[in-house]
């Protein structure tokens, strides 16, 4: 891991969303420092902000104040198609729901994230390497109904790291899978990030799937407590 710079720097980080007449704090003055090669987990009820702090991070939805940068570059002062551009090369994510095409082959639901951000689509020898280590080389040409749910989180993990993004972001990746593929799966993300360097923040509830990370932050009423 390296220690040198964040590559990831939160400071007062604040979200009010507008419900009604109601102003819903979901993040409360967040200060987060995430190395390059961390494997950062984040627990914390729901409601806690772990969510919202994800969506700021991959650039789906805007702070309403504070700073924040990745990767050397300031989020808030990037427009719509930068952030567009953040979210196709920089930054991966991977969701509890596979989010996978189901009309489509495993090979052309990864293909797509790969022609979306204009990345060659063969001849990548280490991303074979990353399907060996996922264990689902051999599944390409399945479509999502013949892969069993660990099968389609490899997959969706795969797409999220086609494209060689510096932060890959797994939002309760194991919420739908049983104890089993639950462990396969954490261990699939620890070995990405011990074997390619893969800066990872995990969300999640269990505090045995926070421990496979190298440290756990905890957050609650919008605010890291620990």
């Amino acid at each position: 891991m390296n220690n040198e710079n964040p590559i990831i720097r939160i400071r007062d980080l604040r979200k009010i969303y507008h419900v009604g007449d109601v102003d819903v704090h979901a993040l409360r003055g967040v200060d987060l420092d995430v190395m390059r090669g961390e494997f950062l987990s984040i627990i914390g009820p729901s409601g806690s902000g772990k969510s919202t702090l994800f969506h700021i991070l991959g650039g789906l939805t805007p702070p309403t104040s504070g700073s924040i940068s990745i990767n050397g570059r300031d989020l808030l002062k990037m427009s719509d198609r930068e952030r567009t551009e953040l979210r196709k090369t920089t930054v991966g994510f991977v969701f509890q729901k596979y989010n996978l095409l189901p009309t489509l082959s495993a090979a052309d639901n990864i293909a797509i994230a790969r022609y979306i951000a204009g990345t060659r689509l063969n001849g990548d020898a280490q991303f074979n390497q990353e399907l060996e280590m996922l264990g689902i080389r051999g599944r390409m040409n399945h479509k999502p109904r013949a892969l069993s749910g660990g099968e389609q989180q490899r997959v969706a993990i795969a797409r999220a790291i086609a494209n060689k993004p510096a932060i890959l972001l797994a939002d309760e990746p194991t919420g739908n899978l049983d104890t089993e593929n639950s462990n396969a799966v954490l261990n699939l993300l620890r070995e990405l990030n011990e074997r390619m360097g893969q800066t990872i923040l995990m969300i999640t509830h269990n505090p045995e799937a926070a421990a496979y990370g190298h440290r756990t932050v905890r957050m609650r009423d919008g605010r890291i407590v620990d």
